[in-house]
């Protein structure tokens, strides 16, 4: 039977999908609805192994010019223990309001380790996660020790921004797709249209 946490696991993947596919799709900061999804970001990183890259979406908050997220599945992550071995990824992030703009950057990652600094972006991390912070328990008021007790096992990344990215392969990298659905849909409805009027010509009685 498999258990809870791996269920979880399973159905985050699942979801990462489609969040990445909402992403490329041009939806990337629609998806960004603090009381459901919380804010999320992906981050493209490097196969340890394989050296292919690969696309992850996770709960970020901002403080002062850098962002921070946390493997939720701990040190374990595939996609963390990918970033320890090339810290050098990509980050794609909204810019601004609801249904804005969003960003391509490329980014420095490094772990954070000072304990109190560590505890109080946790802290801004799970407030900032939507429904995954309150899947796992956390509460908004909670007491730094328990919070501290609970995060134990959860790295705490800091990212660092380089530069502006452009060019092919960004978010939003498949929103032609909307184009031609839309096309499509307007040659159909046209298409019926047409055809409805040939039928209602053909009943008309003479």
């Amino acid at each position: 039977m498999v258990d809870r946490a791996e269920a979880l696991r399973q159905g985050f993947r699942q979801g990462n999908r489609a969040m990445v596919l909402g992403w490329r799709l041009g939806a990337g900061s629609f998806m960004n609805q603090s009381w459901l999804s919380g804010q999320i970001m992906v981050i493209t990183h490097t196969g340890r192994s394989s050296g292919r890259r690969y696309r992850t979406p996770v709960n970020y908050a901002r403080f002062g010019d850098d962002v921070y997220c946390i493997a939720g599945f701990g040190a374990g992550s595939d996609w963390y223990r990918n970033v320890l071995a090339h810290p050098r990824v990509e980050v794609w992030l909204p810019c601004g309001t609801f249904g804005g703009p969003v960003g391509w950057w490329q980014a420095t990652a490094e772990v954070v380790t000072d304990e109190a600094f560590r505890l109080e972006r946790m802290r801004d991390v799970l407030v900032a996660s939507g429904f995954a912070g309150r899947l796992d328990g956390f509460r908004g008021d909670l007491p730094d020790d328990e919070l501290r007790v609970m995060t134990q096992q959860y790295p705490l990344l800091r990212l660092a921004f380089d530069e502006a990215r452009t060019g092919s392969g960004g978010p939003g990298d498949l929103a032609a797709v909307w184009q031609v659905a839309a096309s499509a849909l307007a040659v159909l409805a046209l298409v019926s249209w047409v055809t409805g009027r040939g039928r209602a010509r053909q009943t008309v009685p003479m």
